[in-house]
């Protein structure tokens, strides 16, 4: 439990970084289109790879803080005892979905588009430095998810959607 605040920084601060990066670059397009008449060649493709990056990061960030977009219906329906159990299965469920689909299928991807020797047209890296998020977002959601399981919410703890209604 030491690490997670560490991880969690971590996560901010590239987060924050790769936030602020897209608002430039995507502002850096609309003005070379715009004002210059001459779009930038490589904004649109490093607006797109950047956001892959947010988002698979993002996630991960976001089930550290038990804030993941979820369907409540169920744990809402069943007392508090019996949440406890599902909340257990739902996070096996997400962190097998993470070691399957993302470290397992994410490092093949990487290890394919890199033996390939695939790059990026208008950037011209290489896409295993894109893919290999995939992996790493998977093992922060599985590290994420044994936490959450190891140490539950408490009934005090309010959800994200007990604070949007």
């Amino acid at each position: 439990m030491k690490f997670k605040p560490t991880l969690d920084k971590i996560l901010e601060t590239i987060l924050v970084i790769i936030m602020a990066i897209m608002v430039i670059n995507v502002l850096w397009q609309v003005g070379s289109r715009y004002i210059m008449q001459s779009p930038s060649s490589f904004t649109d493709e490093l607006a797109r790879y950047l956001l892959i990056w947010l988002s698979i990061l993002g996630a991960s960030y976001v089930t550290g803080k038990k804030m993941h977009l979820s369907i409540d219906l169920l744990a809402q329906k069943i007392s508090p005892e019996k949440r406890k159990p599902l909340n257990t299965l739902v996070y096996v469920v997400v962190a097998l979905f993470a070691l399957l689909a993302m470290v397992i299928g994410g490092s093949r991807l990487v290890y394919i588009v890199a033996s390939l020797g695939q790059t990026s047209p208008a950037l011209e890296i290489p896409l295993s430095y894109v893919y290999i998020v995939l992996p790493i977002g998977g093992v922060i959601i599985i590290y994420y998810s044994i936490l959450n399981m190891k140490y539950p919410e408490k009934e005090e703890d309010r959800s994200i959607s007990d604070t949007v209604q």
